[in-house]
């Protein structure tokens, strides 16, 4: 059974405010049906299928969680928009990763801090970003550290301590995003798939494929669901 279908059209109907009654009856089905499929009790066939596809304006691809953006492409480099249109990127095989990976980042990044920005959190924005400074921190010091010929003296945190405590403190803004974060709905923007398409129409193909590629890696771990 396929572990994505029944999360997103579950997603789908409740982004667009439609009651499973309702979505029921459109569908051509019965409501115990389609808790059924919602609760992924039971699979639907390809003819069902086809029908959400056509209902929600979605792809087949992206309900059977095979592509993360709701028309179904599949990004490219060259779909990517660029921050800086005039930046000269190595596009040798290392460097096309590294390209590739930079624009998905610095993308999300600009929908995530448009998202903080829209809140106006200072204590949230504070949190976030310390924890994504310590992140790159972390990730420079690797990189920096690889080759022996850097001088560690570029660093004032011990290489013995460095990582556990970059880790601790991670943890610690975590914690601290997670309760600066507001649970009243009028204070924060309300996100759905479409949302997200409309108002970055550049940037939110990055962060769907940054978040799917993101999950891959965590399901990686075997964590049960």
């Amino acid at each position: 059974m396929n572990p994505d279908f029944p999360r997103i059209i579950t997603l789908l109907r409740k982004e667009r405010g439609i009651s499973q009654k309702n979505a029921a009856k459109e569908l051509g089905v019965s409501q115990a049906l389609l808790s059924h499929y919602e609760k992924g009790i039971r699979e639907c066939g390809l003819e069902f299928l086809v029908k959400v596809a056509d209902f929600y304006n979605v792809s087949c691809d992206y309900l059977l969680g095979r592509s993360p953006e709701p028309r179904g492409s599949t990004i490219s480099y060259e779909d990517i928009p660029d921050y800086d249109a005039h930046r000269k990127e190595n596009v040798s095989a290392g460097g096309m990763m590294a390209a590739f990976n930079r624009k998905l980042i610095i993308n999300a990044l600009n929908v995530l801090f448009s998202l903080l920005q829209k809140a106006g959190n200072s204590a949230l924005i504070k949190s976030v970003s310390e924890y994504i400074m310590l992140a790159v921190y972390k990730m420079f010091r690797i990189v920096y550290s690889a080759n022996p010929r850097n001088d560690r003296h570029f660093f004032t945190l011990p290489d013995d301590v460095f990582s556990g405590y970059s880790d601790a403190a991670m943890s610690v803004s975590s914690a601290k995003a997670a309760a600066s974060a507001p649970n009243e709905e009028t204070d924060t923007p309300m996100i759905t798939t479409a949302s997200l398409s409309e108002e970055y129409p550049q940037y939110a193909s990055s962060l769907l494929n940054l978040i799917k590629n993101s999950e891959a890696a965590v399901d990686k771990l075997g964590i049960e669901k």
